[in-house]
């Protein structure tokens, strides 16, 4: 009999109602029966162990009301808003005091008894005002946090295949073309290749993430820095005097000019600009004491 494989749930409570989050992508074909004191769901998608079939059954604490209570499925997530037959602080979610391993506490949505405090509630200037937010984020930044999530999606292709091309700096050497040996290239390049499409392409949950931005770009400088030497040895768009035009270029003084002059420089620019269109846009008060 095949094993059952169960996804992560959290949970969290308020007074009224009860939250679950089923951590499953993608979800294809849910099945979801809620009765007074029990929960069963089953579906196909994204889970813990890939691409598989999960189920759990969750019997609850006290009664609710399958009336008031909906999920809904979004692409990362399906989420449960159950609304409590009596308003009340449960003590625990589950029926038995022993928890499923798979039964884990929100605790991004969590609050105690003791946490409500409506008057005092923090607020989240994301949420009160985000137009005004999501303005100053462009304007200081010179982007939206939406587009470091989209960089595997526009550029993953071009990177796979540079990544793919760098195997030639492996057979450069074993053919003779170059001078040197193919075992120091043959790391390099293999553990690029490795999390790239191994532990990168492979897992689509990763793409998303921010730490694939700062990823490619630290790869795309040191590709940079490191081709310098390469330019040197090869000369290649280097035009050198004499010539028809009475015009010299060396292309590695240019690279070396670029990183000195532009790139650091540049980036302290753009840092100060992000610095004074943060203290323009809040505004801080400035308090000067009083000469006696």
């Amino acid at each position: 009999m095949p094993e059952v494989l169960s996804p992560f749930v959290y949970w969290a409570q308020t007074e009224s109602n009860l939250t679950l989050k089923v951590d499953l992508k993608d979800v294809k074909n849910p099945y979801v029966q809620l009765e007074n004191k029990k929960l069963q769901f089953g579906a196909q998608g994204y889970g813990a162990r890939g691409l598989n079939k999960y189920a759990f059954t969750l019997d609850f604490h006290s009664a609710i009301d399958p009336e008031e209570s909906h999920y809904k499925v979004y692409d990362r997530n399906v989420d449960f808003t159950l609304k409590k037959k009596e308003s009340g602080w449960w003590p625990r979610i589950t029926g038995m005091p022993q928890k499923p391993a798979w039964l884990k506490i929100d605790f991004d949505r969590w609050k105690s008894e003791e946490d409500v405090e409506d008057d005092d509630e923090s607020r989240d200037i994301m949420e009160d005002y985000p137009n005004m937010y999501n303005k100053l984020e462009k304007e200081e930044l010179g982007y939206k946090r939406d587009s470091i999530e989209g960089t595997y999606e526009a550029v993953g292709g071009p990177m796979k295949f540079c990544q793919l091309m760098q195997f030639l700096e492996v057979m450069h050497p074993m053919f003779g073309y170059t001078k040197g040996g193919f075992v120091v290239p043959l790391l390099q390049v293999l553990g690029r290749s490795i999390i790239l499409f191994c532990m990168i392409d492979a897992e689509p949950r990763m793409h998303t993430k921010p730490v694939i931005f700062y990823l490619f770009l630290i790869w795309s400088i040191v590709e940079f820095v490191r081709n310098i030497p390469y330019f040197e040895e090869t000369q290649r768009f280097t035009v050198s005097l004499p010539n028809s035009w009475n015009f010299a270029f060396h292309c590695p003084t240019a690279m070396r000019i670029y990183l000195l002059i532009l790139f650091f420089p540049g980036m302290y620019m753009m840092m100060s600009h992000m610095y004074k269109a943060r203290v323009k846009k809040l505004s801080p008060k400035k308090y000067h004491s009083k000469a006696h």
